[in-house]
């Protein structure tokens, strides 16, 4: 992009978990960035502060800092029992955002959307985008994000603005003062030994530098679209003829001998194409998934008819992404690796326990044990059944419309992230706890 065209981003919610790894991500690379908010907890940027609902608010925001592009992360952390919160947030300042965006000529707006907004409680297996979001939502936060998601989409291409939505999962990393929280009150409370459910169940996380990675590419294909240089016949090309690659982060590479790349092994007679054979084998640059066939059933969202019927969604303005790290987890394993660096920065003092496991009807007799509790008291239960059906559910995604359409692909594998996150949190462990 050059510097004529060059866009000034306006981040939402930019002094939050997520919406302050996209800042220093454009900054890295150069962009003019401003952050609307509520509370201002860094200076390195223009700061506009206000309520997110009020569309006067934000549209003079978008006039004094000159946004052409808005980037819109911000909404109350999952898990309050204030609907109307989340309500006022995630829907009207949604709408709030949209209209004065449209109000003050801005191209282009990235919603962060979750996930969870297909989540009812029942297995998430692979899914792609278009599964329908449930008829009864998990909880206020997904039914309220799920309602901002539909307003982004559907004001796609209305008054000059075009908008995509990500859905990331699971979210962790550097700032988190949510899930490393909990966990970390778990660790010192000595009961990582108590788990619920028999941890089959699949389990995305995604690292929050990878999560805002993706918003930088939906908004510089945005940018594609209002050039006209998106080409969807390349893109049909790449999708009918480019396997994707496996996606190795965490495991690594895993080779796989064919025929076109193998070890040569003992033989009786040497290959004619054994040198050919041995370097391609030997090569670390070796790609052979443009080799490989794809095979795509009549139920895939890529399948030839389906995309002759209509191609709409090989668009990016106007669709929905997950996003993810591409590498499903069991469950507890991700938890348990938490609690694993922990015990390694404490020096493997701490005592193991017996492991208790409770099934999943235990967990919820139990926790509805703690939220009665919680209502004669007064208090707030730590352990309710929506964390029981969280815990022991299976929740991943297809994420291939991302990467095919956005280019997307993880930088952070799952255990560097999971190093950066704590390490991030014992050297902050007094402001988060603060």
């Amino acid at each position: 992009m050059s510097a004529k065209t060059r866009d000034s981003y306006l981040v939402i919610g930019g002094s939050g978990f997520l919406g302050r790894h996209i800042v220093e991500a454009l900054l890295a690379r150069g962009d003019v960035v401003s952050v609307f908010d509520i509370v201002q907890r860094y200076h390195d940027v223009p700061f506009y502060g206000g309520d997110i609902s009020e569309e006067e608010q934000v549209a003079s925001a978008i006039e004094k800092s000159g946004t052409t592009c808005i980037i819109h992360t911000a909404s109350p952390a999952a898990g309050i029992q204030d609907p109307a919160l989340y309500w006022k947030v995630n829907v009207d300042g949604t709408k709030a955002v949209i209209a004065a965006a449209q109000k003050k000529g801005v191209r282009k707006l990235v919603y962060t959307s979750s996930a969870g907004v297909v989540f009812n409680g029942a297995d998430i297996i692979d899914v792609d985008e278009r599964t329908p979001f449930p008829e009864k939502a998990m909880d206020a936060y997904n039914e309220s994000k799920a309602k901002a998601e539909e307003a982004v989409l559907e004001a796609n291409d209305e008054d000059g603005l075009l908008t995509v939505a990500l859905r990331p999962a699971g979210i962790f990393g550097p700032g988190d003062r949510q899930v490393m929280a909990g966990l970390c009150q778990v660790y010192e409370r000595n009961q990582t030994h108590f788990q619920i459910g028999d941890n089959t169940n699949l389990f995305d996380w995604t690292y929050v530098g990878n999560v805002a990675h993706a918003h930088l590419l939906a908004a510089d294909k945005l940018s594609e679209t209002i050039a006209g240089t998106l080409d969807l016949e390349k893109v049909k090309e790449d999708i009918a003829t480019r396997a994707l690659p496996q996606i190795t982060k965490t495991t690594g590479q895993n080779r796989v001998p064919t025929s076109e790349a193998r070890p040569l092994g003992p033989y009786l007679y040497r290959p004619d194409d054994a040198d050919a054979l041995d370097a391609k084998w030997n090569d670390p640059n070796y790609d052979p998934s443009a080799n490989r066939p794809l095979r795509r059933n009549k139920f895939d969202q890529f399948a030839d008819p389906a995309i002759a019927y209509d191609d709409s969604h090989l668009s990016v303005a106007g669709q929905v992404f997950f996003i993810t790290n591409g590498e499903p987890v069991y469950f507890w394993d991700f938890l348990r690796a938490v609690w694993k660096r922990l015990d390694e920065a404490n020096g493997n003092t701490r005592k193991e326990k017996s492991r208790i496991v409770f099934s999943k009807p235990v967990g919820m007799v139990l926790a509805s044990g703690a939220e009665w509790w919680g209502w004669l008291s007064g208090k707030e239960p730590a352990f309710t059944k929506f964390r029981v059906t969280f815990s022991c559910a299976s929740r991943w995604h297809n994420i291939e419309k991302a990467r095919r359409l956005l280019g997307y692909e993880p930088i952070v594998g799952m255990d560097e992230g999971l190093d950066k996150m704590v390490d991030w949190y014992l050297k902050n462990q007094t402001t988060t706890k603060a």
